[in-house]
């Protein structure tokens, strides 16, 4: 850890707050210092230096501070718009701390948006962005500034904000030209990934489609998001009315699923099968899909919820005899949508609802 090579009553007072120490506790118990000592140093900041003597007191205490404690102190130092003298002064280049520091941070945000606490997780995220911005960033800053970017634009997808300057087709693109300048083929693919889902939930179906088909061979990306390509190749033919072929193709992708031991995938492509089966029309198969799909599925966030419970209520509005079931299902699933900020969920069930509603109240 760089030392300070001159304490200010800045230095001291950060020092102070990393260590979650009072004033009192502080100056008597840390330090050996009078209270009205530290006081003055936290009242007139940069404007006053420590004696010698003290200034090695201080080096001590840093020094004997926990490794989370430092980290907290450098924090606290960059939030306030200084940073300790003697340390790296440029600000677009992070140190050696601060890199750790933001890959935790970006593995915390990947946990915050799988319980769509979407608010914290942007925040999170956009407290690396402005650190640091993306001009004269080394490798490893530029890469961590691109993750950032694709979390960003995650989070942004599924609040439903999907054009636009501030919006996921925007954070995603960004953070493709920066794994194109590293050089990073397995990233760019996953982003272009993201940008074709973007552009089915947007209503471009067939661009999408056929994108999802190149990718779906792609051999930059994971067996895995492979089969995801294919599955979305279903999805989006499915959205423009081709029923039969897209339940053959989900069907496929299922089966990769199934091989690559992805539980979850699997599930979700029989809930994507269901739909399908009903768009062409058969109802039983819908309904076995479906069942499969609730049976087995993860429901532990709002998303899974709501994704599932759509398709279920979508199905149950197909025959008259669950019309009712469907439309309170639908009901309680919009509520769940909006308390959890799902916008574009929550566009998509209105949207059945109003389909089901001009319909006459048929079965749709």
């Amino acid at each position: 850890m760089p030392a300070v090579r001159l304490w200010t009553g800045r230095e001291a007072r950060a020092l102070r707050r990393a260590l979650r120490l009072s004033v009192r506790a502080f100056a008597q118990d840390e330090l050996g210092v009078a209270v009205r000592t530290v006081s003055n140093w936290e009242k007139l900041r940069e404007a006053t230096v420590p004696r010698p003597d003290t200034q090695a007191i201080l080096d001590t205490a840093l020094e004997r501070a926990s490794a989370a404690q430092q980290m907290r102190f450098h924090l606290l130092l960059a939030e306030t718009g200084a940073l300790a003298p003697g340390q790296n002064t440029q600000p677009h280049v992070p140190r050696a701390w601060e890199y750790e520091t933001w890959s935790d941070d970006l593995e915390r945000t990947v946990v915050l948006l799988s319980r769509q606490n979407f608010g914290a997780a942007t925040a999170l995220i956009n407290r690396w962005l402005s650190r640091f911005p993306a001009e004269r960033l080394d490798p490893k800053a530029l890469y961590l500034h691109a993750r950032s970017l694709v979390l960003l634009g995650d989070t942004q997808r599924d609040q439903g904000t999907l054009v636009g300057p501030l919006s996921a087709s925007s954070s995603y693109r960004q953070a493709l030209g920066m794994f194109g300048e590293l050089d990073i083929p397995r990233r760019v693919a996953q982003i272009e990934l993201s940008l074709a889902v973007v552009a089915e939930m947007t209503g471009n179906l067939q661009p999408a489609a056929r994108r999802y088909e190149e990718l779906a061979t792609d051999q930059r990306l994971s067996g895995r998001d492979r089969a995801r390509s294919r599955l979305w190749v279903g999805t989006a033919l499915s959205k423009h009315g081709d029923h039969d072929y897209a339940a053959r193709v989900m069907a496929e992708a299922t089966r990769e699923f199934e091989d690559l031991g992805e539980a979850e995938d699997w599930s979700v492509a029989q809930q994507k099968l269901a739909l399908a089966y009903r768009g062409a029309g058969n109802l039983g198969q819908a309904l076995h899909f479906i069942d499969i799909a609730r049976s087995s599925g993860a429901d532990d966030t709002p998303m899974q919820r709501v994704r599932l419970s759509t398709a279920h209520a979508h199905i149950l509005l197909t025959d008259k005899q669950t019309c009712d079931h469907g439309l309170a299902l639908l009901d309680q699933t919009a509520q769940l949508a909006l308390a959890s900020g799902l916008s574009h969920q929550l566009r998509s069930i209105q949207t059945i609802r109003q389909d089901f509603e001009r319909s006459g109240g048929r079965s749709i």
